[in-house]
């Protein structure tokens, strides 16, 4: 600001020895270089001052105080966001009856909060899958009705692995406030059929579910089939079922298969 008014008295010190508009804009930027004001502005001052004008301040701006960022109006604020915080900015805005914008500049930079995941939440499913879900659990349902011994073979698995940036919503806290305590993202790959939990284990910390680090977990597997359920694993009558994830429908885990497979008996079979 400074500068800009140092350049309206040059136009006007221009103006008084009676320099041309041309001969001003070329000393006001040979003056000032980079910092100079707009050929535009230059011009706008020349006339003014020509016609008149001796002040070089800016004309003072009309138009009504603000009233959205008062004291009361930020307490009202404040007060709502304390009551849920799960709020958003739009729910602020209708209850409190001001602007959204004014709503977030409050929330932001009068109260100094921001928003943060509140609950993490599984992936949420479309409704021809749930329809699915919902398919295939009756038929496994009806099976199991018909036969009462149709699950008691079946072993299960499933590798979960907790998203850190997936979450149901947000909620609004100080910056000096604690986060909300967040689970640790270890990868649990679990076995289970009718009777519980067959064999589990942590993946390390780096590790992804690759087809050669699958086949040692089915490898294990099968070991703890042999020490968990020896009736089973005596009879060979038991029955592995996973998805179709790349690493469990890999020819070398088919190869795996396979070869177990060729030796039922006493080993048991493993069936995708």
């Amino acid at each position: 600001m400074t500068e800009l008014l140092e350049q309206r008295y040059y136009i006007k010190f221009c103006q008084k020895l009676g320099d041309s508009q041309v001969e001003t804009i070329r000393k006001i930027q040979t003056t000032f270089g980079d910092d100079v004001m707009g050929i535009t502005q230059i011009k706008e001052w020349c006339n003014r001052f020509k016609d008149g004008r001796t002040t070089v301040e800016s004309e003072p701006r009309s138009g009504r105080p603000s009233t959205c960022r008062n004291d009361q109006v930020i307490a009202k604020v404040n007060a709502v966001v304390m009551r849920d915080r799960r709020v958003t900015i739009r729910e602020i805005a209708e209850e409190v009856g001001i602007s959204t914008f004014s709503a977030h500049s409050i929330v932001t930079e009068d109260l100094a909060m921001k928003r943060v995941a509140a609950k993490f939440v599984p992936k949420l499913l479309t409704a021809e899958q749930k329809q699915l879900r919902v398919e295939v659990s009756q038929d496994m349902l009806d099976s199991t009705n018909s036969d009462p011994d149709f699950m008691s073979p079946g072993c299960t698995g499933t590798t979960r692995k907790p998203n850190p940036n997936r979450h149901s919503g947000s909620i609004s806290r100080h910056q000096d406030q604690r986060r909300p305590a967040k689970c640790a993202a270890v990868m649990l790959t679990i076995f289970f059929d009718s009777r519980g939990v067959v064999h589990h284990e942590y993946a390390p910390q780096v590790q992804t579910i690759t087809k050669e680090y699958y086949r040692d977990v089915l490898r294990r597997l099968r070991e703890a089939v042999r020490r968990k359920r020896p009736e089973l694993w005596s009879t060979g009558n038991w029955h592995l079922h996973h998805n179709n994830a790349p690493a469990h429908s890999s020819n070398l885990i088919q190869t795996f298969f396979d070869e177990k497979l060729d030796s039922c008996g006493s080993t048991g079979s493993l069936l995708s």
